[in-house]
């Protein structure tokens, strides 16, 4: 049975869908919370505590006007400074906090034979997730309503580890994100199997201020090889770790925002939920 929370993240997706696909006939906030069977005071509550705005203004957000103006900012060099500095007048630029630690080859050595992982399952603004770590730091987190399903996937990762299912405080403390409580990003750390050109590219991930949108050719140009889009794509489409990494932020060159590892419905989410609390 789903939680209240996966309840109202259900229906504010369904209710984004329906505004995003009849915008043109500007449908009221009667009709759209009609559709998903609410009644109109209840369906704006949900989705202002939800949005921590309006459901047009949320849309606004996700639309491709915005999208390219957003891409347009970066061109201007306003992104370069954020992402040289890490800091902005605009934007909470918190991400650069997080710390990446590559696994040695003996971690991962064997399946990760080696490796002790907690891992649990935890409720957030876009749906439910597995979020596991190792001594030093979260390995993986993904967007998954089933649980075996989200276990399986993480066991593939490091079919020989051994597993605890247990929340501990380096889970914890990354999972405060989805609070909105930046206290405690300096102590999250991330420790992650990958190549030396992924682990690259997901710290280049990082320095992509919230809010704010990139394209794979900016981001094969920020890690100095500008003819390496599409390995960029892969190794962004590889990203272990959902949201901390923040791979949503990567759109295509037109400003539609392409694909997502945990869904592109999800990702139309996150990037209009990161802007309405960057702009509302």
């Amino acid at each position: 049975m789903s939680t209240q929370s996966q309840i109202d993240y259900n229906r504010i997706a369904k209710a984004i869908e329906y505004i995003r696909s009849n915008f043109r006939l500007q449908p009221s906030l009667e009709e759209v919370a009609e559709n998903i069977h609410l009644s109109p005071a209840h369906f704006q509550k949900i989705f202002t505590d939800w949005a921590g705005t309006s459901p047009k203004k949320f849309l606004q957000f996700i639309s491709l006007e915005h999208a390219k103006n957003l891409l347009k900012e970066e061109k201007a060099s306003l992104f370069d400074t954020a992402y040289e500095t890490g800091l902005s007048s605009t934007s909470r630029l918190h991400d650069l906090f997080v710390k990446i630690e590559g696994m040695s080859p003996a971690e991962y050595k064997n399946g990760g034979k080696s490796l002790s992982i907690h891992y649990s399952f935890s409720e957030s603004p876009f749906g439910n997730l597995l979020v596991a770590s190792t001594e030093k730091g979260i390995c993986y987190m993904a967007f998954e309503d089933n649980k075996e399903k989200a276990f399986g996937e993480l066991k593939q990762k490091f079919p020989n580890a051994f597993f605890i299912e247990k929340l501990d405080t380096l889970q914890k403390n990354a999972l405060s994100i989805f609070d909105k409580d930046w206290t405690k990003l300096n102590t999250i750390k991330l420790h992650l199997k990958g190549t030396d050109f992924q682990l690259k590219v997901w710290e280049s991930l990082l320095k992509i201020p919230m809010g704010k949108l990139s394209t794979y050719g900016s981001l094969a140009e920020k890690i100095g090889n500008p003819k390496a889009s599409r390995a960029v794509g892969t190794a962004i489409g590889s990203n272990p770790v959902a949201f901390l990494i923040p791979c949503h932020r990567v759109i295509q060159s037109t400003g539609h925002l392409g694909g997502y590892r945990w869904g592109s419905d999800r990702k139309q989410l996150i990037v209009g939920w990161e802007g309405s609390q960057m702009y509302s």
